[in-house]
C-alpha cells in the first residue's frame, strides 16, 4: 500500500522541550554551509594534493567528481530514508558520517583513499542535504518567517561555494591542503551535537518499505550519465567509453520512471515532479547548476593561470561573489511574499545571465577591477535573488510525506546539472582552444605564441555557453512557475511537534 497524506504525521519531539526554530536554523544552515562548501574548498588545492599523493592527470578529476557522482547520485534515497526514519536522525547521522569522512580524506596517504573519502563526503551529505531542507520546510511554516529562513538557506547555498574556495586558498597557502578537508570535521561534530539539542523530529509514518529497484536503477542511471560525460571531456563524444555510459544512463533512467510508476512504495513519486511549479523549480535548478559551475571552474583557471593570481589571491578574489548571494537572498527574502517567487526567479535569472555575457569581455590584459569584479557582482546577486524562492517554490504545497524526497530534488538536480555542465562546458572549452589554433596557426612555431590567447578564447567560449543555459533556465521559471504570492503565503506546511 503506498503511503498517502493521512498516513504521515509529526513524529512528537521525545525531548519534550521547545527547540528554539531560530537556533534550529543556524544548525542547518551550517550543515548546508559544509555540503556546499566541499563541493569547492578542495579546488584550489588540488594541484598541491595531486603531487603530494603522486595522482596522475587523467586521474585528478576524481577528487571533485568522487564526491558529486556519490551526492547527485544517492540523494533521492537519502530523502526518502530521512522521510521514514526520522529526518532529526537522518540528519545527525549524516552530519557525523561527514565528519569521519573528511578526517579520512585529510589523513589520505594514497590517491585511492583520497577518492574513498570523497564519495564517503558525498554519500553523508545525500543523507543529511534533504534531511536539512525538509527540517527547514516543517519548522518554519509561517509565511514571512518561512522566507526569511529560506532566505537565509539560499545565502548559503549560493554564497557557500565561494567562501569554500576562500578557504582552501587560505588553508592551501598558510597551513596545508589536508585542513581542506579536515577542517569539516570538527564543524560537522558541534553541529551534531546542537542538532540533538535544537533541532525537533518529523517523520512521515504509515508503510515505510524501501524501493530498493528505483534506488538502484537511479543511482546507477545517475552515476553513469555523469561518468559518461565526464568521459566525454577527455575522450571525446564519439569514443567507446562515453557512448556506452550514455546509452547505460538513458537505459537505466528510464527503467528507473517505468519501475516508480508501477511501485506501490515509489522513490520518487511522479505526483512530486508532475506539478507545474514543482516542475519547473527543479528544472530550472537543473539549468542553473550547469550553467553556475563554469563560473567557478573558468574563472579559477583565468585568475591563476591567465592574471598570476596565488592561491590566496584567488580566494579572496571570490570574496565579492559572497556578499552579492547575501544581499540578493537579503531582498529575495523581503519581496517573496509581496510579488511571489515567479518575478523573483525570472529577473535574477536574467540578471546572471546579463553578468555571464560580461565574463565574455576577458582578455590577456583585462584587470579584476574592471572586468571581473562587475560581472561578478551581478551574478552573485542575480543567484542571491533565485535560491529562495526556487527552493520554497519547489516544496511548495508538497505532502509531508514527501518533503525529504522533494529536498532531495532540489540537490540533486543542482549537482547533476553541475557535474554535466562541468563536463559539457570542459568539452566546448577543449574544442573551442583547439579551433582557435587551428584556425590561426600556420605552422607549429607559431602555436605556442598563440596558446595564451586561444585559451581565453576558450573560456570566453564557455561563458557564453552558460550565459545561454541561464537564459533558458529564466524562461523556464516564467514559463512554468505560475505560484502566486498568496500561494507562498497560504503554503501548507506541518508543524513540528513540541
Amino acid at each position: 500500500m503506498s503511503i498517502t497524506a493521512s498516513d504521515a504525521r509529526v513524529a512528537p519531539d521525545i525531548s519534550g522541550k521547545s527547540p528554539s526554530k531560530w537556533l534550529a536554523l543556524a544548525v542547518i544552515a551550517v550543515s548546508q554551509l559544509l555540503i556546499v562548501l566541499d563541493a569547492t574548498i578542495v579546488n584550489i588545492a588540488m594541484p598541491t594534493a595531486q603531487v603530494a599523493l603522486g595522482i596522475s592527470d587523467a586521474n585528478r578529476q576524481w577528487i571533485i567528481t568522487a564526491y558529486t557522482l556519490a551526492f547527485g547520485g544517492l540523494l533521492l534515497l537519502g530523502g526518502r530514508i530521512a522521510d521514514f526514519t526520522g529526518r532529526k536522525r537522518a540528519f545527525i547521522i549524516g552530519l557525523l558520517g561527514f565528519a569521519v569522512a573528511s578526517a579520512l580524506g585529510g589523513l589520505a596517504q594514497n590517491a585511492e583513499t583520497l577518492f574513498a573519502a570523497r564519495a564517503l563526503q558525498g554519500a553523508f551529505g545525500a543523507l543529511m542535504a534533504p534531511a536539512a531542507l525538509s527540517l527547514l520546510t516543517v519548522t518554519f511554516t509561517e509565511a514571512k518567517e518561512r522566507a526569511r529562513a529560506f532566505g537565509v538557506y539560499g545565502a548559503i547555498a549560493g554564497g557557500g561555494g565561494a567562501i569554500g574556495l576562500l578557504m582552501g586558498g587560505v588553508l592551501t597557502e598558510y597551513a596545508s591542503w589536508r585542513w581542506t578537508l579536515l577542517v569539516s570535521t570538527p564543524i560537522a561534530i558541534v553541529a551534531a551535537l546542537a542538532a540533538v539539542r535544537f533541532v525537533g523530529e518529523s517523520k512521515a509514518e504509515g508503510n515505510t518499505r524501501y524501493d530498493l529497484p528505483g534506488a538502484l536503477t537511479s543511482t546507477l542511471g545517475l552515476v553513469s550519465l555523469v561518468y559518461g560525460f565526464t568521459k566525454a571531456a577527455s575522450d571525446g563524444w564519439d569514443s567507446a567509453t562515453t557512448i556506452s555510459f550514455l546509452v547505460a544512463a538513458v537505459v537505466l533512467l528510464v527503467g528507473f520512471v517505468v519501475i516508480e510508476l508501477r511501485s506501490s512504495h515509489p522513490l520518487l513519486p511522479m505526483r512530486v515532479i508532475l506539478d507545474r511549479n514543482r516542475g519547473g523549480s527543479y528544472l530550472s535548478a537543473l539549468l542553473v547548476g550547469a550553467g553556475m559551475f563554469g563560473v567557478f571552474l573558468f574563472l579559477t583557471y583565468y585568475l591563476q593561470l591567465t592574471l598570476g593570481y596565488s592561491a590566496l589571491k584567488t580566494g579572496v578574489a571570490f570574496l565579492p561573489f559572497t556578499a552579492g548571494i547575501i544581499a540578493g537572498a537579503g531582498l529575495s527574502a523581503q519581496m517573496l511574499t509581496r510579488v511571489g517567487p515567479r518575478i523573483l526567479m525570472f529577473a535574477g535569472l536574467l540578471m546572471t545571465a546579463a553578468g555571464m555575457v560580461m565574463l565574455t569581455r576577458i582578455g590577456l590584459d583585462t584587470g579584476f577591477w574592471s572586468h571581473v569584479l562587475p560581472a561578478e557582482l551581478i551574478i552573485s546577486f542575480g543567484m542571491g535573488v533565485v535560491f529562495g524562492p526556487m527552493s520554497n517554490t519547489a516544496l511548495v504545497g508538497v505532502a509531508d510525506h514527501d518533503a525529504g524526497v522533494a529536498s532531495a530534488l532540489i540537490n540533486t538536480t543542482q549537482q547533476i546539472g553541475g557535474s554535466l555542465g562541468t563536463a559539457l562546458l570542459n568539452t566546448i572549452f577543449t574544442s573551442a582552444v583547439a579551433g582557435y589554433i587551428t584556425s590561426h596557426a600556420t605552422d607549429p612555431s607559431q602555436i605556442p605564441a598563440l596558446q595564451g590567447v586561444a585559451t581565453v578564447h576558450g573560456y570566453t567560449v564557455a561563458f557564453w555557453v552558460s550565459a545561454a543555459v541561464i537564459g533558458v533556465a529564466a524562461l523556464t521559471a516564467l514559463v512554468l512557475v505560475k505560484a502566486s504570492r498568496q500561494d507562498v503565503a497560504a503554503a501548507d506546511a506541518t508543524h513540528v511537534a513540541v
